[in-house]
Order: C-alpha cells, then sequence, then structure tokens
C-alpha cells in the first residue's frame, strides 16, 4: 500500500491533540495512509476479542453499523474478530474509519482483514503508526498501539473482552485519559466476556441494546440517528437459550428438559442451516446472521422449532 502517505508531527495543523496526553507518551511521528483530514472528525473507539464469539462479532457490528449510520468515525485496531467487524460495518453503512495498526502503516496484518484496510482508505479514511515504515508487526508494538486507539476517541466501547487481553490494556489507557467507556455485558459463563462485565462492575456504562447505544452516542456527540426500537420477537425456548448464552447440549437438555440425543440432532439441524455453530470448547451458540436476524425482529417467531429460517 503505498498511495496517499503522510506523515504528522506535535505542531501540525492535522496532529491530533489528543496524542500530546502525557499518558499516550511521546508520539513523535505519526505515519498514515489516507486521508489525513479524517483524524480531525468526531469518532468513537471500538474494539473487543480477537477470538470473538459469533455474540462478539454482532455486537462489533452493530456498534459500528450504528456509528457509521450516524457519521461517526470508527477507530479499531482492524485486527481479527470484534475490531475487523466494527470497521467493516462502518464502512458497509457508508461510514469511514481510522485503523490502528500495530506494524507500519504501509503494511497489512492480520492478512484476513486487507479488504477492511483497502476500503478504510478507498472510502476516505486512514490507516495509522507511530511505527516507522515497513515495520513488521512485533509484541512490543501491540500495547503501544492500544494507547492510541484509546486516545483517538473520546469515547471507547468494549465489545468483548476476556479478563486478560489487550482489549483490557486498552480499557485500561481509555480510564488514565478519562475517556468515556461503555462496556456489551455479555453471559457469566463466558470467558470473552469477564472482561466486559468486570469494566462494568468497575464503573464502565453498560449497553443494553442498540437503541440505548444509539441514545448515548447522540448525547455524546450531538448526532441523530432515526432508528425505531424493534419488538423483541417470539422465539422457540431452544433459540432463546442460545441468545443469553452459548451452552453445552447437556446443559440445553437440563434447561430444557429434553432428551439429551434428541436436543442434538435438533442442534445438528440448526447448524447445517447456519442457526447454530459448534465451539471448539464444546457450546454451541447462535451465528452472527442468526443473532442479526434476531435484533431486526421476527426472523424466529415460529412456535415449531423445526421451522426456524436463516
Amino acid at each position: 500500500m503505498e498511495v496517499n502517505k503522510f506523515e504528522l508531527r506535535p505542531g501540525d495543523d492535522l496532529f491530533p491533540e489528543a496524542l500530546l496526553n502525557e499518558a499516550v507518551g511521546n508520539v513523535e511521528v505519526l505515519y498514515g495512509i489516507g486521508d489525513p483530514n479524517v483524524l480531525a472528525k468526531q469518532s468513537v473507539s471500538i474494539i473487543g476479542a480477537r477470538q470473538a464469539t459469533p455474540y462478539g462479532i454482532a455486537v462489533s457490528s452493530m456498534a459500528g453499523r450504528v456509528a457509521g449510520e450516524s457519521g461517526i468515525v470508527v477507530v479499531s485496531g482492524g485486527a481479527m474478530g470484534c475490531d475487523c467487524a466494527a470497521s467493516a460495518a462502518a464502512l458497509d453503512a457508508g461510514g469511514q474509519t481510522i485503523i490502528v495498526s500495530g506494524c507500519g502503516a504501509d503494511r497489512i496484518y492480520p492478512s484476513s482483514s486487507e479488504a477492511v484496510f483497502r476500503k478504510a482508505v478507498a472510502q476516505g479514511g486512514a490507516i495509522v503508526a507511530i511505527e516507522p515504515w515497513g515495520t513488521s508487526p512485533r509484541a512490543y508494538t501491540f500495547p503501544k498501539r492500544n494507547v492510541i486507539i484509546a486516545a483517538l476517541s473520546s469515547v471507547l466501547i468494549v465489545a468483548e473482552a476476556g479478563v486478560r487481553s489487550g482489549t483490557m490494556s486498552t480499557a485500561d489507557a481509555a480510564l488514565q485519559m478519562d475517556r468515556t467507556i461503555y462496556a456489551v455485558p455479555g453471559s457469566i459463563f463466558s470467558p470473552t466476556s469477564q472482561g466486559t462485565n468486570r469494566l462494568i462492575m468497575e464503573g464502565a456504562l453498560p449497553i443494553c441494546n442498540e437503541v440505548d447505544l444509539e441514545t448515548r452516542l447522540s448525547l455524546d456527540f450531538g448526532v441523530a440517528r432515526m432508528v425505531a426500537e424493534g419488538v423483541a420477537p417470539q422465539m422457540g425456548e431452544l433459540i432463546s437459550a442460545l441468545v443469553a448464552n452459548p451452552m453445552r447440549p447437556d446443559e440445553l437438555a437440563t434447561r430444557l428438559g429434553q432428551d439429551t440425543l434428541t436436543l442434538l440432532r435438533t442442534l445438528t439441524d440448526y447448524e447445517a442451516r447456519g442457526v447454530v455453530e459448534h465451539l471448539v470448547d464444546g457450546r454451541y451458540s447462535l451465528t452472527t446472521t442468526a443473532y442479526e436476524n434476531y435484533r431486526t425482529a421476527g426472523t424466529y417467531g415460529r412456535a415449531d422449532p423445526n421451522e426456524v429460517p436463516i
């Protein structure tokens, strides 16, 4: 990626004032590709787990879409999982994104996010980094990258996070810089929601649904997004249970009072239809598409669980 390169230094007109915060450290040069003017726009940082669950991906996509449709730039790390989902959703909504890279701004990492990196630049956003051109990804560069993500926006949204993670280090940096932190609650049994739940316990503001997020961003940034509040659909018991949190077949069977073998047959059928997916730890979760269909209301309204559409 060799087009539209820029370098900004303290004192330059477009150098982000937020990076002069003493908690950020000494940023001598901000390297970037794309349009540097996007750095002057209102932005929200959206982050989360790399090994995200379908729930985390759906939450990140929702947050990115709401921000994009509200004219708020989305800042993320561009990593696989929640970060990439947030930026991709903002772009699909016609918005813009700033990707803060943990390597040189002219390097695409991870390669799985290449389409989002390129679309970010094509759509008037930017890829920025504090590492010099050509720098390869290194373990020590990502904690510094996380601080920049926290600094660039006045609001940080944490979609999904384990207790010990880079996501939580970004939240810690945002806390030091007195940023507003929103966290999305998750199942108390999900390792990838323990971090967000802890943030809420320690004072982060919970985001409970899309309208809640829209309202908060409207107040934070003085923007308006017209979205009608949907009515939660009536769902089959199995789908309803999985919306709450992923579960193992034996847990689902106990919860629903069903025979485990019969339930496994239903889960296998749902998996073939793309409604549920089998996670590596043995639990079943709704797919990202299924979460999205649930959010947009009515998709799982049939009483017969064998007639659930995708």
